[in-house]
């Protein structure tokens, strides 16, 4: 079923969202306040549902409009970008990319790609979210992204997921701990020492704990934190060793740190891209993430065939 609206419509109302007033709204936009009414009371329609709340002095969103307004802001910024970008040809052509993207792999992976891609599209502004996983997936179910990265295993018949890599857990230790002396580790040789665990909240700690339960095993932890960089400067500290995906650890030597993987069993999160069932993409969005594909594609065969630091 198609729903039909006009983009003056979306205007009027997250015109009258921002400024809480259908006065000032009608002449923000240039009309009467009658034709405003009609206005939203037409996307209203259009929805099915009422998205305003009026009173006399005040007007709020029901708890559907709130749920729009960021998908909204997305679909006016977008039509507004590409007004722009048809004066535009070839390569120079500007748009904006918005994607949602663990944290890990925002500050990692992402620099490089979006570094290689700017050099080729240079008008081509980007959106990033860097959020947890919960987040980022309601992020791009809510329409306030066009494509997320993400870890996949979670179930949303509204989402499509397409497999990136595989990303082991590895253990972190600094170069002069026990365990570092090891090429490779079970998890029981992590029991004697102390260790820097996420906070259960965490993705990859629910992640982690069920493999390991599947197993028999479970991780005692000493130090809980939230960050996954937070965990490394623990580490970096001496106070402990840390289990961490090995996307989230610096991919160059390090002078202090190294990794080491851990087996029997070997444990790792699936990392990939997240889009909304039956959700089009902007042409910057799609270009860019073909070219993130493949050279996530290449860059994981890189790192396969580089030893661990």
């Amino acid at each position: 079923m198609s729903i039909n609206c006009e983009i003056l419509d979306l205007r009027a109302f997250l015109s009258v969202v921002e400024l809480e007033n259908f006065h000032r709204s009608a002449e923000a936009l240039n009309l009467s306040q009658p034709a405003l009414s009609r206005r939203i009371q037409k996307l209203e329609l259009a929805i099915g549902a009422p998205l305003l709340e009026r009173t006399t002095r005040h007007v709020s969103t029901t708890a559907l409009g709130a749920e729009l307004i960021p998908l909204v802001r997305r679909m006016l910024e977008e039509f507004d970008t590409s007004l722009f970008a048809v004066r535009d040809v070839g390569s120079q052509r500007s748009g904006l990319v918005t994607i949602a993207c663990l944290p890990t792999a925002a500050f990692y992976f992402l620099p490089t790609v979006i570094k290689q891609f700017s050099a080729e599209y240079p008008n081509i502004r980007f959106r990033i979210l860097d959020l947890p996983a919960t987040d980022g997936l309601q992020a791009v179910a809510r329409g306030e992204v066009e494509f997320g990265i993400n870890i996949m295993g979670f179930s949303d018949p509204d989402l499509i997921f397409e497999r990136l890599i595989e990303d082991p857990f590895v253990l972190a230790a600094r170069k002069d701990h026990p365990l570092a002396a090891k090429s490779e580790l079970e998890w029981d040789d992590l029991a004697p020492y102390q260790l820097i665990t996420v906070h259960r909240s965490s993705g990859n700690r629910t992640l982690l704990d069920a493999a390991l339960a599947k197993s028999n095993l479970k991780l005692r932890w000493s130090y809980e934190v939230t960050h996954l960089s937070t965990s490394l400067g623990l580490v970096e500290a001496g106070l402990g060793i840390s289990v961490l995906p090995k996307l989230a650890t610096p991919q160059e030597e390090h002078p202090f740190l190294v990794t080491r993987p851990i087996g029997n069993p070997q444990i790792s999160r699936t990392i990939g891209i997240v889009r909304r069932r039956g959700g089009t993409l902007s042409p910057a969005a799609e270009r860019f993430m073909t070219m993130l594909i493949g050279t996530w594609a290449e860059g994981n065969r890189a790192t396969e065939r580089k030893p661990g630091w």
